[in-house]
């Protein structure tokens, strides 16, 4: 267990220990991160065309992420409704931010561009398959891993760079009930997927702890349980970013605490924009201190339960 968690981790703290103070450097390591994210998403294709049976396969998997995003997802807002009555958090009077660095539909447009990456990627595998090129898939998960290393430390150097002080997260006492909430009623709710989905109550945790990390939870998750689960894992988190576009505008003002949590880690990055335009300015700084606690907390979390 500590090997794999030491093998995750070091990139990422590696990444964090780098200071970058050139703003050439930065938008470089930006663009690596998003790179890096699609090579993933490819190779996983390339892996699920390497299936037995693939139609089959991808039926399974598809169901399997529906059932486990709704214990998830239901868990999720029970919990987050909850918090959001308990700190009275409201948003009404924040001043809303008309020109936010993107729009609902170019983010939706964006997370479904993952989808096609991995449809992509199976459909590439077949095509090497039918060529002859089955070698490819003995190699599409190590590449994959290697590619996962690089993300990690690109990662960190965002996180270190990200203008955030370790002070600052630790004293904002929304952001970090936002982010425990979250977790808390993610795993909780991985614990009720289990046995529907046929799995031990470990792999059920490990599914459920990639609090939208999607590239993350999908490699991690597929080196120990096979392309299949790596897949439910990914589209799991993915469906939870494309929810949350829709959530965000419609209870960002009543609900604070429920729209920036729900988003999970992607509250600092993807779903930040939005965030950002229906709930003001006052939202981000909860938004990214939420998004960072949970994505300081899903690779060990990950690997923790699937070495158990």
């Amino acid at each position: 267990m500590l090997s794999g968690l030491l093998i995750v981790l070091l990139p990422l703290l590696l990444g964090y220990l780098v200071p970058v103070r050139h703003a050439g450097v930065m938008s470089v390591i930006n663009r690596g991160v998003n790179a890096s994210v699609y090579v993933i998403l490819l190779l996983m294709g390339i892996g699920l065309a390497g299936l037995d049976e693939l139609s089959r396969e991808l039926s399974r998997m598809g169901g399997q992420a529906m059932q486990l995003f709704a214990a998830i997802t239901a868990c999720n807002l029970a919990a987050l409704w909850w918090l959001s009555r308990r700190l009275g958090l409201r948003m009404g009077s924040s001043p809303v931010v008309k020109d936010a660095p993107t729009t609902k539909l170019a983010a939706l447009l964006g997370s479904l561009s993952l989808v096609a990456v991995v449809a992509g990627g199976i459909l590439l595998g077949l095509a090497l398959a039918w060529l002859g090129g089955d070698v490819i898939f003995q190699h599409a998960e190590q590449w994959a891993e290697w590619v996962l290393y690089v993300l990690l430390a690109l990662i960190g150097c965002q996180l270190r760079n990200s203008g955030m002080p370790l002070k600052q997260i630790l004293l904002n006492r929304h952001g970090l009930a936002i982010a425990t909430t979250l977790a808390i009623s993610s795993l909780i709710g991985g614990l009720l997927a289990a046995p529907l989905l046929a799995l031990s109550w470990n792999e059920g945790l490990a599914l459920a702890s990639g609090f939208g990390w999607y590239s993350l939870s999908a490699i991690l998750v597929g080196d120990q349980l096979g392309p299949v689960l790596g897949g439910v894992a990914f589209f799991n988190d993915l469906t939870r970013e494309l929810l949350a576009f829709i959530l965000i505008p419609l209870l960002i003002r009543r609900h604070a605490p429920l729209a920036i949590g729900y988003g999970g880690a992607t509250s600092m990055d993807f779903t930040l924009p939005v965030i950002q335009q229906h709930g003001g300015v006052a939202c981000v700084p909860i938004a990214v201190v939420s998004g960072f606690i949970l994505s300081l907390l899903s690779p060990p979390l990950t690997l923790f339960f699937l070495s158990l």
